[in-house]
């Protein structure tokens, strides 16, 4: 690494933007003093419910709206002072899919080019629309493509001038399951390839598979930033699930320290934090209860329920 590089491919810090409200009022506050950095080469999912500020702060980076405050670097890049630079190194594949439907696939992603001023020698046309699975759809118009194919043909239009950042705004909004696996394997290829990608995404499965780091917006503001494995093992409520031999009309008393629940006359559901010492207390005391045991299971949090968790603390 040289020393003009960047350690993080975006940098926010400190970012607001107020939007004017009617007759020159104050109108929302989309972002309030959100900082952010993103390290280059990560797949960085940045979660939210509807109204948190996402699209806001990527259109911010984008140099589609302006700032109210704060400061916001793309590639070492502050998008104020030197935007045509930060466009230079940022691609954005937004939720809509903005095609001219008469547009042939190969002409699309040509005139992108042009417009980024890439020389006709030095396009990669022909190679993104292959890696896309667009090859045989080169001369087709958008307008005949499916759902799937014009979206995989948006992600083209973006990587066009080779950006270090690829901004991909719910990419697999709306496309089928098949599909969505497929453009998971473009991203990691992407990102195996030396791309930072920024992915937002309302499928809280596809940023536990996808991201190494995750960002929680509410409200204007970050509630959460860290990496995927430290956001899952920060959720306390781990459950041990508990078959029984014999059924249970209600809980020992010698277990409702524990507060477990009975789901059935043959299940105890108990919830426990992660200290290495609850699962043998709960034992322990089931044992003390004699109460004999015929399966045990255990169940590790998902990323919905550590959102749910941070977003509603948060209201």
């Amino acid at each position: 690494m040289t020393q003009h590089e960047p350690l993080m491919a975006v940098e926010v810090e400190g970012l607001e933007k107020i939007y004017q409200g009617t007759g020159g009022r104050r109108g929302k506050q989309a972002l309030k003093g959100v900082n952010l950095a993103i390290p280059r080469g990560s797949i960085f999912g940045l979660l939210g419910p509807n109204g948190a500020g996402k699209s806001t702060l990527i259109n911010i980076l984008a140099g589609l709206v302006r700032k109210s405050g704060g400061h916001a670097r793309v590639w070492g890049v502050d998008v104020d002072r030197d935007p045509r630079a930060a466009r230079a190194v940022l691609g954005v594949v937004p939720q809509e899919l903005t095609l001219d439907p008469y547009f042939p696939a190969r002409a699309a992603l040509e005139v992108q080019a042009g417009l980024f001023g890439i020389p006709k020698a030095a396009r990669r046309t022909d190679e993104l629309l292959e890696i896309l699975g667009l090859a045989d759809k080169a001369t087709a118009p958008a307008r005949s493509l499916s759902g799937g194919m014009r979206r995989r043909l948006m992600v083209g239009k973006a990587l066009v001038h080779n950006p270090p950042v690829l901004v991909l705004d719910e990419p697999t909004a709306g496309v089928d399951v098949t599909l969505r696996q497929q453009l998971w394997d473009y991203v990691r290829l992407l990102n195996r390839n030396g791309t930072t990608i920024l992915l937002t995404t309302h499928y809280l499965q596809e940023a536990e598979a996808l991201c190494d780091r995750i960002a929680i917006l509410a409200d204007g503001q970050v509630v959460a930033n860290d990496t995927t494995a430290a956001l899952l093992r920060g959720l306390e409520d781990q459950e041990l699930l508990v078959d029984l031999a014999e059924p249970l009309a209600s809980v020992p008393d010698g277990l409702r320290v524990f507060g477990p629940d009975l789901t059935s006359p043959h299940r105890l559901v108990f919830r426990y934090a992660q200290d290495g010492n609850s699962v043998r207390r709960i034992l322990g005391a089931m044992h003390a209860a004699d109460l004999r045991i015929s399966g045990i299971t255990t169940r590790q949090p998902d990323l919905e329920e550590v959102f749910l968790k941070l977003v509603q603390g948060q209201s």
